[in-house]
C-alpha cells in the first residue's frame, strides 16, 4: 500500500539575543576612519570622521558605539602598519562587534586582495560592512560584485597617485631638491625650511671616525672606541655595528653632496624598497648643503676603502687582507721572500716575550724561508734609529723631499677633470633632450656611466698625489722643527712617519711615506 508524502515547512525565525529585560538587544556597531597623510587639512578630515560616526551611531535608537577605530596618516595599501584595522577585526572576530560602518572602500582598503579578504573574514561571522559612499552593504547578494569592482578602481587610483608622487619627487630631484630623513642621520637635522644644517656635536663624532679610519683603526675597533665613550649612534642606541660606521665612511652627504633615488619602490602595494643598481634614474646633487669632512679627506677615505678591501696574493700563494691589530700589522716584510711578518707571543722556559716572524716560517708553507726572528723591541729602536739618522743629515733630506715634491706636481692632471666635467654637462643637455622625444638614450646613459667612474678615478689620482704631497709636507715639517734626536719609541710618530720595514739578515731597510729611505745595519 503506497503512503502519500507529507511535507511539513518550518518557516525560519530570527535569533537574537535577550535582555534581562527580555528587550530585543542593541546592535554593536564600530566605526573605521582613516587619512593617509599626516598634513593639516588631513589631520581635520580625521576629526572629522570621528566626529562624524559618534554622532551617526549614536542617532540610531537600536544601535550602540562599539568603537571608533582610527589610524591617522597611514597608507591603506596594506593592513601591516594598520594596528586600529587589525584591532578591530580582532574584535570582530572576537564576537564584540556586530557590524563594521566605513566612509568608503578607499577608506577600508586600497588593496583588492585585502579588500576582499577581510569582508569575507568578517561574512562568515555574519558581520556586515557598510559602506557609506557606495551604499554597499557587504551582506547583500550583489555586495561582493560591487566591492570587487569598486576595490579595483580603488587600487587603481591609488596605482596612479602613487606614479604621480614618484614623478613629483623625479621632478624635484631634476631641479636639485633634497629630501632626507634625518632621524637616523648622524651630523645633520632640518631647519624650519627642511634645509640640512649641522649638529656640531655630532659633526664631531663623524669626523673622528673619519680621522681614526685614515690612522689605521679598523670599523670594530672605531665602533667600540664610541661603544666605550658611551657615544649613542644615528638611531640614539648606545650599540654600534661595523655597519653603521661602514655607511658613514660612504655617505657622501657629509661632503655636502646628495645621490638621489639610491633606493626605489618597486610594489606600491607592499611598499617594497630595493636597492637601485641603474634600473631607475639616479640624481647626483654637488654642493647641496653644507659640508661636514673636506671633500680630499673623504675621497682618501674611499681610497682607503677600497685599498683595505682588495686580497693580496703572497708569494706562497695565500691570500691577505688588511689588518690593523697592531701598529706593525703590514709594514714589516721578509726581505727574503717578500711575505709579512707576525707578531707572535713567546714563552721560553718561562720567560716571556714578543717576537715578529715572517709568516712562511709560522704556516710551514711549500716555500722555505729562514728569515730571522726579530724581537719587536728591536724593530722598535730600529725606527728610532732610522729617523734620528734624517734628523741628523736633515739638509740632504730636506733636498730630496724637495726633488719628490716637484715630481708629483708636474704630474696634476686637472686639466683632465675639467674636461670630464664639460663633457657631462653636454652629456645631460643630450640626455634632456632624448627623454622629452622618448628617443633611446642607451648610449648616453653608458658614457655617462663610463665618464663618471674615469671622474672618479681621477679624483682618487688627484687625492692619491695629494697624500702624497703631504706626506713629503709633513716629513719636512718634522725634520726643521725638530731640534734634537728623539731618545725613544714614539706609536703615533711611527704611524706618522713610516710606510714599511724590509727585514734582511744583515740590516733593516725603513721606507718613510715621504718615499725616503734608510738603511739601518744590524
Amino acid at each position: 500500500m503506497e503512503v502519500s508524502k507529507n511535507v511539513t515547512v518550518i518557516p525560519a525565525r530570527k535569533h537574537t539575543r535577550k535582555s534581562k529585560n527580555e528587550e530585543k538587544p542593541k546592535l554593536r556597531v564600530a566605526a573605521y576612519c582613516r587619512v593617509s597623510t599626516d598634513s593639516d587639512e588631513q589631520a581635520t578630515s580625521y576629526d572629522a570622521q570621528i566626529e562624524h560616526y559618534t554622532a551617526y551611531i549614536n542617532g540610531h535608537p537600536d544601535w550602540e558605539l562599539a568603537g571608533i577605530y582610527a589610524d591617522d596618516g597611514i597608507s591603506g595599501t596594506n593592513t601591516k602598519k594598520r594596528e586600529e584595522f587589525n584591532r578591530m577585526i580582532d574584535e570582530c572576530m572576537a564576537g564584540n562587534i556586530d557590524m563594521v560602518i566605513t566612509k568608503s572602500i578607499s577608506r577600508f582598503a586600497r588593496n583588492t586582495l585585502d579588500c576582499l579578504k577581510y569582508i569575507r573574514q568578517l561574512k562568515d561571522k555574519n558581520i556586515p560592512v557598510f559602506f557609506e559612499k557606495e551604499n554597499i552593504n557587504s551582506m547583500d547578494s550583489k555586495g561582493e560584485v560591487m566591492l570587487t569592482i569598486m576595490a579595483s578602481l580603488a587600487q587603481q587610483e591609488s596605482q596612479s597617485l602613487s606614479q604621480n608622487v614618484k614623478l613629483g619627487l623625479q621632478y624635484r630631484y631634476q631641479q636639485g631638491e633634497i629630501q632626507i630623513n634625518c632621524a637616523r642621520f648622524l651630523g645633520y637635522t632640518k631647519d624650519e625650511n627642511k634645509h640640512l644644517v649641522i649638529v656640531p656635536e655630532e659633526a664631531e663624532i663623524v669626523k673622528r671616525i673619519y680621522r681614526e679610519y685614515l690612522e689605521g683603526a679598523s670599523m670594530l675597533k672605531i665602533a667600540r672606541g664610541l661603544e666605550a665613550d658611551g657615544i649613542l649612534n644615528g638611531a640614539g642606541k648606545e650599540k654600534w655595528h661595523t655597519s653603521n660606521v661602514n655607511q658613514i665612511l660612504r655617505n657622501e652627504k657629509y661632503i655636502g653632496d646628495a645621490l638621489l633615488q639610491k633606493t626605489y619602490t618597486v610594489d606600491f602595494l607592499t611598499k617594497k624598497r630595493v636597492k637601485n643598481n641603474g634600473l631607475v634614474p639616479q640624481y647626483y646633487v654637488e654642493n647641496s648643503h653644507e659640508a661636514i669632512i673636506p671633500r680630499e679627506i673623504f675621497m682618501q677615505v674611499q681610497e682607503e676603502l677600497i685599498r683595505r678591501r682588495i686580497v693580496h696574493t703572497s708569494p706562497n700563494g695565500k691570500n691577505r687582507t688588511f689588518s690593523s691589530n697592531h701598529c706593525f700589522a703590514q709594514m714589516i716584510i721578509c726581505g727574503n721572500c717578500g711575505e709579512v711578518f707576525r707578531r707572535v707571543h713567546w714563552n721560553n722556559r718561562g720567560k716571556k716575550s714578543v717576537v715578529w716572524r715572517c709568516v712562511s716560517r709560522l704556516e710551514n708553507t711549500g716555500l722555505f724561508c729562514d728569515a730571522r726572528t726579530v724581537p719587536e723591541s728591536q724593530i722598535e729602536q730600529v725606527l728610532v734609529t732610522a729617523i734620528n739618522q734624517t734628523l741628523c743629515d736633515k739638509d740632504n733630506f730636506l733636498v730630496t723631499l724637495q726633488n719628490n715634491i716637484e715630481t708629483v706636481i708636474i704630474h696634476e692632471n686637472d686639466q683632465t677633470l675639467d674636461a670630464i666635467d664639460k663633457r657631462l654637462e653636454e652629456l645631460q643637455t643630450e640626455l634632456l633632450k632624448l627623454a622629452s622625444s622618448k628617443a633611446d638614450y642607451e648610449d648616453v646613459a653608458d658614457e655617462i656611466y663610463r665618464l663618471r667612474e674615469e671622474k672618479q678615478k681621477v679624483q682618487l689620482d688627484n687625492v692619491g698625489r695629494d697624500e702624497l704631497k703631504k706626506r713629503i709636507t709633513d716629513m719636512g715639517d718634522f725634520l726643521r722643527k725638530q731640534p734634537t734626536a728623539i731618545t725613544e719609541y714614539d706609536e703615533p710618530l711611527v704611524r706618522r712617519l713610516i710606510e714599511k720595514v724590509t727585514v734582511y739578515e744583515d740590516k733593516f731597510t725603513v721606507e718613510f711615506k715621504s718615499g725616503v729611505t734608510v738603511d739601518v745595519d744590524e
